[in-house]
C-alpha cells in the first residue's frame, strides 16, 4: 500500500461525478496524490449507482475489484447503491466505511475525524473540458419506476451565490464550458429561507452567464414542463448559453407517461421542443427513453419511435426498464418479457443512430465553432469536439490540444459524427 495515495471510482450520474471531483480536490489539498493504475492506494472511495440492476452489478464489481487490488486500504463506499443496501455493502470484504448520501459532503470526516478538512467544492474537473456544477440534490417527483427519491432524499438546493462563486473559480482555472447539473434541476430554488422569494433556475442561468471568461453554459437534464417562458428566455437570449438541451422524454405514449407518474404529456413535450426550435432554428435536443415499462404495448412503443423521428434528437440515452424494489412500478402487472425488451432496445438504438445522422446532414456546409475534447486513442490523428448545439465534430488533430475553441467548416457526415476542416479564417489565425 502506498501512503498519501488515493483512488476514486465513480459510477452513474453527473452529480456523482461532481461529488467525486470534490473528494479529489479535498484529498489533493491535504497532500494526497492520485494513484496510478498499477499503484495501491491508502484511501479508496467508490461512489456507487443503483438506478438499474446493471448499475447495482457494476457497483458490486468495482467494490470487489478495488478491495482486491488495494488490501489494507481505507475503502469508503458511498452513493445510491450504498444508500439502498448499506448492510450488504458493509459486509463486503475490505469495506471499512459506508457513508450515506446525506453525509456525502462530510465523507472524509469518517476517515479523518479530528482533522480540519478543505471545503467540499470543485476547482477543476479532471479529464473533462467541460465542468459540471451541482446546483441541487434529491427529487420530489416519485416517478413509479425510480428509486432515486428514496436514496437521494427530498430536493434541496445550493445558494445562487455559492454556485456562482464555484463557477467563477472554474473559469479562472481555464474551463470554457460549464454545465449546471443536479438530480432534478427543475426543482432548483436557491436555498432561500421560507419567507424570501426563491431564486429560479432562470435567475441562476443569467447569473452564471454574466461571468467574465465563460464561453459556454449548458443546463443538464430537465423535464419539458419545467422549461417555462422565463427559462426559455434565459437560454435563448443569453450571451453564452448553448442552444441545445437534454429534455427528458422517457416515453412517447401518454398512457405510459401517466403510469410512470411523469408530470407532462406527449404534447407538452412536443410543444416545448417546438417553442425552442421556432425561436432558434439550430436548437437541438438530447433525451432519455425507457423501453419495456410494464404494460407497454406495441402501439405505445410505436408512439415513442414517432416522437423520436419527429424531434430528430442529437443523442438518445436508452434504458431498458429495470425493476427496482420499493417502487410502485415493481408491483404493476403486465411485465414485458425480456426478449421483447431486447428487441425494442435495439430498435430504439437503430432509430436513434438514423435520426441523429439525418440531423447532422442538415449542417453540412456550415461554419461552426467547436470546443475540442480529449484525444481518442483509436483516432490519434484527429481531435473531436462539440458545436454549441451539441453536434459531434472530428477535425485533423494537427497541433490542437483539448479545451480550444476552433472555427470549422463542416464538410461530411459519418455515423461517428461530422467531419470538419479548419475554416480559412481559423487557419490564417494559426
Amino acid at each position: 500500500m502506498v501512503e498519501k495515495k488515493f483512488k476514486i471510482v465513480t459510477l452513474g450520474c453527473r452529480t456523482n461525478q461532481y461529488e467525486s471531483q470534490a473528494y479529489h480536490d479535498q484529498l489533493q489539498a491535504m497532500g494526497y496524490s492520485e494513484a496510478a493504475k498499477h499503484e495501491q492506494a491508502e484511501i479508496c472511495i467508490i461512489n456507487t449507482c443503483t438506478v438499474t440492476e446493471s448499475a447495482d452489478s457494476s457497483s458490486r464489481h468495482e467494490i470487489r475489484q478495488v478491495a482486491r487490488d488495494n488490501p489494507g486500504s481505507k475503502l469508503i463506499i458511498t452513493g445510491c447503491f450504498a444508500e439502498r443496501q448499506p448492510e450488504l455493502v458493509g459486509s463486503l470484504q475490505g469495506v471499512t466505511h459506508v457513508v450515506p448520501n446525506k453525509d456525502k459532503e462530510k465523507l472524509l470526516e469518517s476517515v479523518f475525524p479530528a482533522a480540519e478538512l478543505p471545503e467540499f467544492s470543485i476547482k477543476r474537473f479532471e479529464a473533462h473540458t467541460r465542468a459540471f456544477v451541482k446546483v441541487q440534490d434529491g427529487c420530489n417527483s416519485f416517478c413509479t419506476y425510480c428509486i432515486i427519491p428514496y436514496v437521494r432524499g427530498r430536493s434541496r438546493s445550493r445558494s445562487l451565490d455559492e454556485i456562482v462563486k464555484e463557477a467563477k473559480g472554474l473559469i479562472a482555472n481555464g474551463y470554457k464550458e460549464i454545465v449546471l447539473t443536479g438530480i432534478n434541476i427543475g426543482d432548483f430554488d436557491g436555498a432561500k429561507p421560507e419567507n424570501e422569494n426563491p431564486d429560479r433556475l432562470a435567475d441562476l442561468v443569467r447569473a452564471v452567464d454574466r461571468l467574465p471568461g465563460l464561453e459556454r453554459l449548458r443546463v443538464s437534464s430537465i423535464d419539458p414542463d419545467e422549461v417555462d417562458d422565463d427559462l426559455a428566455d434565459a437560454i435563448l437570449n443569453g450571451m453564452h448559453t448553448c442552444h441545445s438541451m437534454h429534455i427528458v422524454l422517457q416515453a412517447g405514449s401518454n398512457v405510459i407517461l401517466k403510469r410512470m407518474n411523469r408530470k407532462y404529456t406527449r404534447q407538452i413535450f412536443l410543444n416545448t421542443v417546438e417553442r425552442l426550435k421556432n425561436a432558434s432554428a439550430d436548437f437541438t435536443f438530447t433525451t432519455d427513453v425507457i423501453v419495456g415499462f410494464p404494460g407497454e404495448t406495441e402501439s405505445d412503443f410505436a408512439e415513442t419511435l414517432e416522437v423520436m423521428k419527429q424531434v430528430k434528437f442529437a443523442k438518445v440515452h436508452m434504458f431498458p426498464y429495470s425493476e427496482r424494489a420499493r417502487t410502485r412500478a415493481a408491483l404493476m402487472p403486465n411485465k414485458i418479457p425480456q426478449e421483447i425488451i431486447k428487441k425494442r432496445k435495439h430498435e430504439v438504438l437503430r432509430t436513434a443512430e438514423q435520426i441523429s445522422f439525418e440531423l447532422r446532414e442538415q449542417f453540412i456546409g456550415r461554419r461552426m465553432k467547436i470546443l475540442t475534447e480529449n484525444i481518442d486513442p483509436s483516432r490519434p490523428e484527429e481531435i473531436c469536439g462539440h458545436t454549441e448545439n451539441f453536434l459531434m465534430v472530428w477535425v485533423p488533430r494537427s497541433n490542437h490540444a483539448p479545451n480550444a475553441i476552433l472555427e470549422v467548416e463542416l464538410i461530411a457526415n459519418t455515423p461517428e459524427g461530422l467531419i470538419g476542416h479548419l475554416s480559412s479564417r481559423q487557419a490564417s489565425c494559426g
